[in-house]
């Protein structure tokens, strides 16, 4: 007993695991609270309610005969759309909905040429797992689709059956 309490090394040993745990779970706290993940919707019974809606402007545009390819070089898209059944070319809107980060999600209203080619630009280049809707004007009918970005091959977009 030539040490006092406080230079023994057992004693220091025994305090420093439950001293770890202390910080390493109050250092995971702070981290969760800055980060947090954007999962679940808020108003997910509104969103539920809606799938019913969508799916039938789905069929719609399935026996409307429509179809479309989407093609994303950087931040230059071009959607080639064959309006089917329908007899000019509309004025699309075209939603790009990221599936984790919602900040990065938008809306671009776009008016075609007289082939059916759409061209935009987003504002920044487009990457990693996306999901596209492209609807009339009016909300009709919609054409989706779901791509991974960047794609070398353009992304045929459907409406209730994926043909």
């Amino acid at each position: 007993m030539g040490k006092p309490w406080y230079k023994q090394f057992w004693l220091w040993f025994v305090f420093a695991i439950p001293a770890t745990s202390i910080v390493y779970s109050l250092t995971v706290v702070y981290i969760f609270s800055q980060n947090q993940v954007d999962l679940v919707a808020e108003d997910y019974y509104k969103k539920g309610k809606a799938i019913n809606l969508d799916l039938s402007r789905l069929r719609v545009a399935d026996a409307l005969n429509l179809k479309a390819q989407l093609a994303v070089e950087d931040n230059n898209i071009a959607l080639f759309f064959n309006k089917g059944d329908l007899k000019s070319y509309p004025n699309l809107r075209v939603t790009f909905t990221h599936r984790t980060l919602p900040n990065k999600d938008f809306t671009q209203m776009i008016s075609g040429d007289l082939s059916g080619n759409y061209r935009f630009a987003s504002a920044e280049a487009l990457q990693g797992p996306w999901f596209v809707e492209v609807e009339s004007f009016d909300g009709d009918w919609m054409l989706q689709g779901q791509v991974n970005l960047p794609a070398s091959d353009p992304i045929s977009l459907y409406g209730q059956s994926k043909e």
